[in-house]
């Protein structure tokens, strides 16, 4: 009765829900005013909500309950509380391997990953759809970059604490989805909470730094996209020797931005608040060694965090984010140095917000490409981003 209680309210959030806002958000608009539920009520039903949205564009034609049953099939290894939703047969054939689980919803429905998926002729080339498609049946991990100097008080706290981790390289740690990171170790201050493929920006800024380090030099960076300002922390660890300028649309932004910054001891900084997709930077104003541009973008590659802005997106919004890319790329680049270093960087798997804008640059501008790839995070239990290094030669 309690977990058929679940499933209708879930059901019941779903119709209210439109998309708006981020369903994190609206979950919580929900529980606020519904205040009967308790913690775990609200665990259990915000969590089979994204298993409905898992599902994506697929299954339009049947009830919200029908999908829901499927939803919860598919996306869990173990369904022991809600075994009453499935006969003999879904249960003998619900097994851990999710391509199993797949096969089987196939031999009940008329079922294709595509229906889940129906973008899959806009993919970048080195996407192997059906694999990023079962992504989304996947909670992804969470991340962290440990700070330097920090690694050894990071592993002691998560000692004490007793939580287990993946050690993925020297500084990347993964957790299951569930684990409270922020209420163990000190973040942004010790380490960062950054995605996988996020954190791989780290090799192309890699490239900047060898470049530049027989001049010994303070590089001057922009980062004009700034967002909750994590690219530009990575850049300050990786590079060190930087004189940051950050910027971006929203003033709010660049005001959790400083909180931020000031959390991670990053003291001498300019900010500023700019739509960068319809103004230059004067000409007189400064020019920068590096650029580093994580454009707006569909967030494809985000979307098994998010799977309800798959399930809301439209195939027209691929054009328009890659126009405004390209507003953005055409009013940044000018403000590029000499041999300065212009680092395109998005969170999509589509081939116009990517290779497309790569060769726009080409097309438009005297930068030479450095390095360009699809940071794959479907089979590692993390996002999918692009990047591109581009260098202005004299």
């Amino acid at each position: 009765m309690r977990f058929q209680s679940y499933l209708n309210t879930a059901i019941k959030i779903i119709d209210l829900y439109d998309g708006s806002m981020p369903l994190s958000y609206f979950l919580k608009q929900y529980f606020s005013q519904h205040k009967k539920h308790g913690s775990k009520d609200r665990k259990i039903i915000s969590h089979i909500c994204y298993n409905f949205y898992r599902l994506g564009k697929s299954f339009t034609d049947i009830s919200k309950e029908e999908k829901l049953k499927i939803a919860i099939f598919l996306c869990n290894d173990n369904i022991d509380e809600w075994e009453f939703l499935y006969d003999e047969d879904w249960l003998k054939h619900h097994t851990k391997l999710l391509n199993e689980r797949i096969a089987f919803i196939q031999t009940k429905y008329s079922f294709s990953l595509n229906d889940v998926f129906p973008f899959a002729d806009e993919l970048s080339e080195d996407v192997i759809a059906s694999e990023f498609i079962q992504s989304f049946f996947i909670q992804p991990d969470v991340f962290i970059r440990i700070r330097p100097g920090y690694k050894n008080d990071v592993l002691q706290k998560l000692k004490e604490h007793q939580i287990n981790f993946i050690n993925i390289d020297e500084e990347c740690l993964s957790f299951s989805p569930s684990t409270k990171i922020e209420s163990i170790i000190d973040v942004d201050k010790e380490a960062v909470v950054q995605d996988y493929s996020s954190q791989q920006i780290k090799k192309f800024l890699s490239v900047i730094k060898e470049a530049t380090n027989n001049e010994q030099q303070q590089i001057d960076v922009w980062d004009c996209c700034a967002g909750s300002g994590g690219k530009s922390i990575l850049a300050y660890d990786a590079i060190e020797k930087i004189d940051l300028s950050v910027s971006d649309v929203r003033a709010s932004i660049i005001q959790n931005l400083k909180q931020r910054f000031n959390k991670a001891g990053i003291k001498n900084y300019k900010s500023f608040v700019a739509d960068i997709s319809n103004t230059k930077l004067k000409s007189q104003d400064k020019k920068f060694d590096l650029i580093i541009c994580d454009a707006p973008c569909s967030g494809s590659g985000t979307w098994s965090r998010t799977p309800e802005q798959l399930y809301f997106f439209q195939t027209k919004k691929i054009d328009e984010y890659a126009l405004l890319q390209q507003k953005i790329i055409s009013n940044t680049i000018p403000s590029l140095q000499q041999r300065g270093y212009f680092l395109y960087v998005t969170c999509s798997v589509f081939k116009k917000e990517n290779k497309r804008n790569v060769e726009f640059v080409q097309q438009h501008f005297n930068l030479e490409l450095i390095k360009m790839e699809l940071l794959k995070g479907y089979g590692k239990k993390a996002d999918t981003m692009f990047a591109a290094l581009f260098k202005k030669n004299d």
